[in-house]
């Protein structure tokens, strides 16, 4: 049961601000909470043995700037200055549902006496961190308190992916108006009776947030004022303004303190105080793209049911409610499913919602459960509601409170959540071509223009995409701004490197993005090309980099293979490396560090190692390193000549990265399994003639004579039939796809047909009878 809670919070402009850290308000609330009990303070927290805490936004995501510092260990950093040695300190994933999470969690742990006293406590201090950050007198708010840590990771696992960040997904707000879209679109509503509806949904919010002394925000709104776009009140995210956007900039903190009922009386704490769990539960959803509808989110709605079938009540013996509402939708999402009136008498939240009273990242709704605590305190027998979101509508945990006394119940989330996993997902489509219908969207107002970003569904076979209209399409941006009702819209996708792009019609994508033939140009940046008859020569140029590639590079080599794939004249290619220290040191990771965008183009790494068809042979001269994307490019080459002193290894778990360019299916089938995991989990390096003894190389060559052996590899197949080559390889991929022998021996193919008639053919059984080179036409 609960038998403290506190909050703390200052502004900027309050009176005695004191620019306090995260660490320092939620000591504040801890202290407050403590207080709370109405005993002793030391007396209670020589009984706490456990402090959880949720994270900043500072430690939510990898790579998360602190601009003052931030705790290496934040909830031994709170119970430092505590005067508490916690046995146990814990930081819980990210995401809004935490606090519930966590009282769902450590009420059954006091229950089963795996605790004696918890303390649970979360802040944010976004405003003072920004008032400082660049001020040379800043404070900081390091610490790095000694003492375990049971750090919870991130939890991000299937709520953000690399294809929403290419396409801008990288924010809260794009993301959840996408769903705020789509449910109006499954409504049927204007836009203009949509944004109605979002402010009347809130106008309650600011009251509550007006009388609540923590709020960031107290004033009361109307809700026209709430939705009405003007220069006060931008439009941050269609359909969102800013005033229904959950506030960050805040200086916040709540606590909680757990314990049962023989502790809290031992301590002496007065039976009025204390408030028992009734109901429980905790669920998540789906992932984005897997969910058959994307503007509802049926896991939270589910939660809050069974939470309530827990605490065996019903909706209408709720007397308070507080739904998570960083956006409109994740209240709307609750409420619609639940039947339940935006006007409810009850009102929605006790707090004042995250745009009004304050979103303090991951913390809200810890400041949810002090208030619906002392709002049950002071309605003896009354229950209280708190709906906690995390992830985009992904998360949902509820917990129901009430001061009646009562055994705390087991609920059957585990069993609920295999229910939801079993459910069947929604086609996806990384890559998209073709034409599709609008099922949801948004238009980003970003301070270098707006960023259109679809969620569409192909025609062909109904995969669901994400692709951004393209940037200078401001016939697609407008339509996506004015039109009532975008969703139903047909438009044309195309996928580059990139990410995929959507335009009105096939020939408007055309104009925007026009294709070029496949042909070379005269000159390129990063890479050098010889042709010498019928062979290309191909050069990576970076060599101040090691032949490392980033997006142009790779973008160039694409255009420089596809010439190569599509010229009849050109039948065998070498592609190697510029100097004599690397082959291709793989990926430049110091541009992928700079914050620039980070893709290789739809065939692959170096333009080739997601080719689905090579029916031309590339050899591979590694005349030094072939780390990494390196090693990966010559595995997709069909031939490997080495310089003996060429060194080979797949390193990037050295790095924190996979060998995702197909290095990680091309190794284990090129070697024998136990060695090619070796090279994939150490990132060992193997010399070429390890190599070769293993069958990954098919030449090596005298130091410094990589790309000499290489060509006279090229003049032997060049010595073949072109047509009997590509139809070889063509053949080779074919029967790859056959597991048994006799059945790929036996599967049908065109090949044999289209050699027996081609003029090579005939030329060469010619040329043998005649006792004569043949003159080989390549067709």
């Amino acid at each position: 049961m609960i038998v403290g809670v506190g909050q703390a919070a200052e502004g900027l402009h309050d009176e005695h601000y004191q620019g306090r850290s995260p660490i320092d308000l939620a000591v504040a609330a801890a202290r407050d909470a403590v207080a709370d009990t109405a005993v002793d303070s030391a007396t209670v927290l020589a009984a706490v043995d456990t402090v959880a805490t949720t994270r900043q936004f500072e430690n939510s995501t990898p790579g998360a700037a602190s601009p003052l510092g931030r705790s290496t260990n934040f909830p031994r950093s709170v119970a430092s200055r505590l005067g508490v040695q916690p046995r146990r300190a814990v930081l819980e994933v990210s995401g809004g549902q935490s606090p519930q999470h966590l009282v769902n969690e450590f009420t059954r742990a006091v229950l089963h006496r795996q605790s004696d006293g918890v303390l649970l406590a979360g802040a944010e201090a976004v405003s003072t961190v920004h008032h400082f950050a660049h001020q040379s007198d800043r404070p900081d708010f390091s610490d790095d308190p000694p003492g375990d840590l049971e750090d919870r990771g991130f939890g991000l696992k299937g709520l953000i992916s690399r294809e929403q960040l290419m396409h801008g997904l990288d924010d809260a707000p794009s993301q959840y108006a996408l769903l705020e879209n789509a449910r109006r679109a499954a409504r049927g509503e204007s836009r203009r009776r949509y944004a109605q509806a979002m402010g009347e949904l809130f106008e309650p919010f600011t009251h509550v947030a007006a009388s609540n002394p923590y709020s960031v925000a107290p004033q009361p709104h109307t809700a026209r004022h709430l939705v009405n776009v003007n220069e006060h009140n931008r439009m941050i995210v269609d359909p969102y303004p800013r005033l229904v956007v959950a506030r960050e900039k805040v200086n916040q903190g709540a606590a909680i303190v757990l314990t049962s009922v023989t502790v809290a009386r031992e301590l002496g704490i007065d039976p009025r105080r204390w408030v028992f769990l009734h109901g429980q539960a905790d669920l998540r959803e789906r992932n984005f793209f897997d969910r058959p509808d994307i503007g509802h989110s049926p896991a939270a709605v589910q939660a809050v049911l069974h939470a309530l079938e827990v605490a065996g009540a019903t909706l209408d013996d709720i007397d308070f409610f507080d739904f998570y509402s960083c956006f409109p939708i994740a209240v709307f999402n609750v409420i619609d499913g639940l039947k339940l009136a935006a006007d409810d008498p009850r009102g929605l939240t006790v707090t004042g919602g995250l745009p009004f009273f304050g979103g303090p990242g991951n913390n809200y709704s810890m400041h949810a459960i002090a208030e619906i605590v002392r709002r049950v305190r002071a309605a003896p027998g009354s229950l209280g509601l708190v709906g906690a979101n995390g992830g985009v509508l992904s998360k949902y945990s509820v917990g129901i409170y009430s001061t009646t006394p009562r055994e705390l119940r087991r609920d059957r989330s585990s069993e609920l959540q295999a229910s939801i996993d079993a459910a069947p997902a929604v086609g996806h489509a990384v890559q998209a071509d073709g034409w599709a219908t609008v099922e949801t969207y948004t238009v980003k107002h970003r301070r270098n223009g707006k960023l259109g970003v679809v969620v569409g569904r192909l025609e062909s076979d109904g995969r669901r995409f994400l692709a951004n209209a393209v940037e200078a399409d401001e016939e697609l941006i407008a339509m996506l701004e004015t039109a009532d009702q975008p969703v139903g819209q047909r438009v044309y996708v195309k996928a580059f490197g990139y990410g995929n792009r959507v335009a009105l019609t096939k020939d408007r994508m055309q104009e925007l993005c026009p294709q070029r033939p496949p042909t070379f140009r005269y000159s390129y940046e990063y890479a050098t090309v010889h042709r010498d008859g019928h062979l290309l020569e191909v050069t990576i140029n970076r060599e101040n980099v090691r032949n490392a590639l980033h997006p142009p590079a790779n973008e160039e080599l694409a255009e420089i293979f596809d010439a190569y794939f599509a010229d009849p004249q050109l039948w065998v290619a070498i592609l190697t490396g510029a100097g004599p220290e690397a082959f291709c040191a793989g990926n430049d990771l110091r541009y992928s560090a700079s914050g620039k965008p980070v893709y290789v183009p739809k065939s692959g790494f170096a333009g080739i190692t997601h080719r689905k068809t090579m029916t031309k042979p590339v050899i591979a001269a590694v005349n030094g390193f072939a780390m990494g994307g390196g090693l990966e490019t010559a595995l997709a080459c069909h031939l490997i000549v080495a310089d003996e002193n060429a060194i080979f290894a797949l390193s990037e778990v050295k790095v924190g990265l996979v060998a995702g360019a197909g290095g990680a299916v091309r190794l284990p089938r090129a070697l024998p399994p136990v060695l090619a995991n070796e090279l994939l989990l150490t990132g060992r390096q193997m010399s070429a003639n390890e190599a070769r003894s293993h069958g990954l190389v098919n030449r090596v060559a005298p130091a410094g004579t990589a790309m000499t052996v290489a060509r006279e590899l090229a003049a032997d197949i060049l010595a073949a039939s072109p047509t009997s080559v590509r139809l070889t390889l063509q053949l080779v991929q074919e029967a790859a796809k056959e597991a048994d022998v006799f059945t790929a021996i036996n599967a049908p193919s065109d090949v044999i047909d289209e050699l027996l008639f081609s003029e090579d053919c005939f030329e060469g059984m010619t040329a043998f009878a005649q006792k004569r080179q043949p003159r080989w036409k390549n067709r």
